[in-house]
């Protein structure tokens, strides 16, 4: 089983630590692939002229403000790195409190768990990695171009076989999403859909915000349960199992299974 998940924009500076090891993340057949974004990123944010840091800022999609996170940039190779699940602090990583599992718990999630990353394509939440700033939407200068277009070519021929055998339990947003598409025969996407009573009629709503809390606790509840489900019919029974509210949509012909989790309280 694999548990695709997208990064978080908010992260935590490793304290300490050898710099990252591209040879040593998960896939290390990406490790090139990795190395030429990683250098690229670098070489852009050190530059130090008023011109060309203010066109820096623009192509990561950054503000005057942001200046710090182009210093976080220009140390990749040199930076402390910690695993990946500790560098992430967004919401759903918070919810989630990967430090806080058990033993077996953190096993299964650190051999469940795929984050994807403009910046890395790919990594495990035990992969060593620094703090650093550089979303898929992006585009940076030849001969990489655009990261949604850059990974999707590269890890299709990765994550295919990783993917084979197995159920996808999609978590990703759209922009995440576009990197890399799961065998549709064994995948399902999830939507988070608040339910509340309104009048007497219950109306439901997509969140955002909780859209992720929610996703990081489920995470969290079948890491708990070390969830080992064959296919996408098993993933609903686990989930079922744990009291999540699952209901299922109809989906297109060679398209992903789509998956509701319907939550009464945010």
């Amino acid at each position: 089983m694999l548990i695709l998940l997208p990064p978080s924009e908010g992260k935590t500076t490793a304290a300490s630590g050898a710099p990252v090891d591209h040879a040593r993340l998960w896939l290390p057949r990406l490790a090139a692939a990795r190395k030429r974004v990683a250098t690229k990123l670098t070489s852009l944010s050190k530059r130090t002229s008023p011109r060309a840091v203010n066109e820096t800022l623009r192509m990561l999609g950054l503000t005057d403000t942001q200046r710090d996170e182009l210093a976080r940039n220009a140390v990749l190779h040199e930076a402390p790195a910690a695993p990946a699940a500790g560098i992430y602090t967004g919401v759903l990583y918070e919810a989630l409190d990967a430090n806080s599992l058990s033993g077996d718990a953190r096993r299964w999630l650190d051999d469940t768990a795929v984050v994807f990353s403009g910046l890395w394509g790919v990594v495990r939440p035990a992969d060593r990695i620094p703090a650093y700033r550089c979303s898929v939407g992006i585009t940076l200068p030849a001969p990489i171009g655009g990261l949604t277009a850059y990974w999707k070519k590269v890890l299709k021929p990765a994550l295919d076989p990783a993917a084979a055998g197995g159920p996808v339990l999609d978590l990703r947003s759209g922009a995440y999403a576009a990197m890399w598409t799961p065998p549709a025969a064994n995948s399902a996407t999830v939507r988070v859909l608040h339910e509340r009573v309104v009048d007497g009629v219950a109306r439901r709503s997509i969140v955002s915000h909780f859209n992720k809390a929610t996703k990081g606790r489920m995470v969290r509840a079948l890491a708990e349960a070390t969830a080992a489900p064959a296919t996408i019919d098993e993933v609903v029974a686990a989930l079922r199992d744990l009291k999540y509210q699952i209901e299922e949509q109809p989906a297109g012909a060679g398209q992903p299974r789509r998956l509701d989790v319907i939550v009464p309280e945010l």
